[in-house]
């Protein structure tokens, strides 16, 4: 599992309020790109290499996409 000190402490004081039926929070990012491409096959590809290349650590981040046309 990656290190999510943020989510756990959100986690913590979930319950400390009361709300000890919510658990395992994480906090993380979210990325809108808008991407020209002639395919959706095309578009994916351009997306996964920005992530890879760019917008996420590997080492401590995942990532996962989803595409939708404007």
């Amino acid at each position: 599992a990656l290190l999510d000190p943020q989510g756990k402490a959100v986690t913590n004081s979930m319950k400390n309020i009361g709300l000890a039926e919510i658990d395992g929070v994480r906090i993380g990012k979210h990325i809108r790109l808008f991407v020209q491409a002639a395919s959706k096959a095309e578009a994916e590809q351009k997306v996964d290499t920005a992530c890879k290349k760019m917008l996420a650590n590997q080492i401590m981040e995942s990532y996962r996409f989803e595409l939708s046309e404007a």
